[in-house]
């Protein structure tokens, strides 16, 4: 066991995030902190790393403090470090004796060497030797290669790296030092697809034990072995991934509907009896008048009642409690329609920034009526450019990008720039043409911002809160194409799965990047590849069938008449995506109902094949 926790509670500004929390982590787990946005999950790393105190309980660090290692979702260092003291500044002692080191050395070339000077520089280099820190000095150098940092960056400073360089930044000082107990929160943000798989491959290989928090539930299925989830009222724990935690927490909501149905239904016989017995002895009692014998035969009907009435309190003691939904993000999205097949072509099209390499030269591809198309590839391969070349923001420096007419884009920005910071969540609906106040809290309540959350300013709200807002904005664009750049990046999974569903049934066009693979594989009918090595390059398929090609195996026969079949089904959708939309809205009406049963299967078989 390196860890014990018993009741801890913290309140933030009044208001309570958790109370009566106990657990335990214990040697060797991969243990996924797990909760919605705002239950306070970050506040209990910091809590279990001693950088936040609780308001109340007991906790027990079995393990030292200098024997744990985290990784924050904003990494807190000096600004001035550059990648690689970063890294080497994790750890400490070998970080500052090389520095003073260094420091020493310069002195003594500049002016006359003392005694004093000689000893001191000798008295460290004995301790920096005996620590073996020329050994740790290239295993820095080499956690860093191992992470694609090429040499020309380590001496960038750590401020000026982007969001994922950082987080690979805070992996690989972590490396280096590898600590018993690793402390990771988000580490999955900004990661690219390489990114992710390594690091996935790391946590599961690890010497120590991990806790982490993260919203990416294929990194949670491949590499946790316990869930903890966290609510305002507790905790509770889990055994394997996100797909056990879920079966498990489908099994219980199911269980407890019925235990609950059942006591009201015990419950409702009790209060007939009870009712029933007092009536009896009512009449009876009025019956018997002054007769001892009928009225002491009358009293039973009391002993009765009282019985039953103890069997209700009983049941109050130990009643179940009804199942208690989570708010949870309501949304549809909707469009005007769209007669025609292609809503947006690229061809031949080139673009590089100023003075830098071209990031691709010969890109061609359509995006038609229907289509869900994700955009793949590492970081810095230009897919945000590619993003913003499809809705006009960039123009291409070769070829040309053709948008139809009758397109309306709906674009979400990954750094959500376009929202006013200045309004209230409230106030940017108000301003919409007959938008009255009882309408716009209506619809604020379906994307969780209940009450008096409708007056904060946008610019206050939490990452996860703008994201929200900005599909409040597609909401009411009516787009026909919706362009997306890492939607789902800060919401948690609930919230993730509402806008994955909301996707699956939206009747327009997307075109998609993102890491989430569960979303990919949820929401896209066609890939475009982009590797930052070759031209991008168009793949027919979902994210299973290109994933399926580095097969080393053949497919069983059953997998082959399920991937015919999906291919059929995907055929006919293409049919039905290509053909032109009927006048009379019952027949729309028919071809999108077809579209979507055909969609659903196509969805099906992908979760099969998970």
């Amino acid at each position: 066991m390196l860890v014990k926790v018993k009741n801890v509670n913290k309140e933030w500004d009044g208001v309570k995030l958790f109370e009566q929390v106990t657990f335990e982590v214990k040697e060797g787990e991969r243990l996924a902190l797990f909760g919605r946005n705002g239950v306070g999950k970050t506040t209990l790393l910091q809590g279990l790393t001693g950088r936040l105190p609780f308001d109340g309980g007991d906790i027990q660090r079995l393990l030292p403090i200098e024997e744990w290692g985290w990784l924050d979702q904003q990494a807190q260092m000096d600004s001035s470090l550059t990648l690689l003291e970063f890294v080497q500044a994790g750890t400490a002692e070998l970080f500052c004796l090389k520095r003073e080191l260094a420091d020493l050395t310069l002195r003594m070339q500049e002016q006359e060497t003392g005694e004093k000077m000689l000893n001191r520089y000798s008295e460290l280099f004995e301790r920096y030797a005996q620590l073996d820190g020329y050994s740790w000095e290239i295993k820095a150098e080499r956690c860093l290669r191992k992470l694609n940092f090429d040499s020309k960056v380590w001496n960038v400073p750590f401020s000026q790296l982007s969001g994922g360089q950082k987080t690979k930044a805070q992996l690989a000082s972590l490396m280096v030092r590898e600590p018993k107990l690793v402390v990771l929160d988000e580490p999955t943000n900004h990661l690219d697809s390489a990114a992710l798989d390594w690091l996935e491959q790391w946590v599961k290989a690890y010497p120590g034990t991990v806790v982490y928090v993260s919203h990416d539930r294929t990194f949670i299925d491949r590499t946790a072995t316990t869930i903890l989830e966290l609510e305002r009222n507790g905790c509770r724990r889990y055994p394997g991934g996100y797909t056990e935690y879920r079966a498990q927490k489908e099994l219980e909501l199911r269980t407890q509907e019925a235990l609950y149905k059942k006591q009201e239904q015990e419950r409702e016989k009790l209060l007939e009896s009870i009712r029933m017995y007092s009536e009896w002895f009512q009449q009876a009692h009025k019956a018997a008048g002054q007769h001892d014998f009928l009225r002491s035969k009358s009293k039973k009907n009391v002993s009765r009642m009282h019985a039953k009435e103890s069997a209700i309190e009983r049941l109050d003691r130990d009643k179940v409690q009804k199942p208690r939904e989570e708010a949870q993000l309501r949304m549809q999205l909707d469009t005007d329609g769209f007669a025609a097949a292609t809503l947006l072509r690229m061809e031949d099209v080139g673009f590089a920034y100023e003075d830098q390499v071209t990031l691709f030269s010969h890109l061609s591809f359509s995006v038609d009526r229907g289509d869900r198309i994700a955009v793949l590839g590492p970081n810095g391969a230009g897919k945000s450019t590619l993003l913003k070349l499809a809705t006009g923001s960039l123009a291409p420096i070769t070829g040309k990008v053709s948008i139809h007419p009758q397109t309306r884009i709906g674009y979400f920005e990954q750094e959500l720039g376009k929202l006013e910071n200045e309004e209230t969540i409230l106030d940017s609906l108000l301003m919409l043409p007959g938008m009255t106040q009882s309408h716009a809290r209506t619809i604020l309540g379906c994307f969780l911002f209940p009450k008096e959350e409708v007056f904060k300013r946008i610019g206050d709200l939490s990452m996860g809160e703008k994201c929200r807002v900005a599909f409040l904005k597609l909401f009411f664009g009516k787009a026909n194409l919706l362009v997306l750049d890492e939607p789902t990046n800060y919401l948690d999974v609930s919230t993730r799965e509402k806008v994955e569903e909301a996707l699956q049934h939206y009747p327009g066009a997307v075109l998609l990047v993102t890491h989430d693979r569960y979303l990919v594989r949820k929401g896209a009918n066609r890939l475009l590849i982009m590797d930052g090595k070759s031209e991008p390059s168009l793949f027919p398929g979902t994210y299973d069938e290109y994933c399926s090609k580095d097969r080393s195996r053949a497919l069983t026969t059953e997998e082959q008449l399920g991937q015919n079949e999906r291919e059929r089904l995907q055929l006919r959708l293409a049919q039905l995506m290509g053909s032109a939309q009927p006048e009379d809205p019952a027949e729309q009406q028919q071809l999108m109902q077809e579209i979507r049963r055909l969609r659903k299967q196509i969805s099906d078989f992908a979760d099969e094949s998970q």
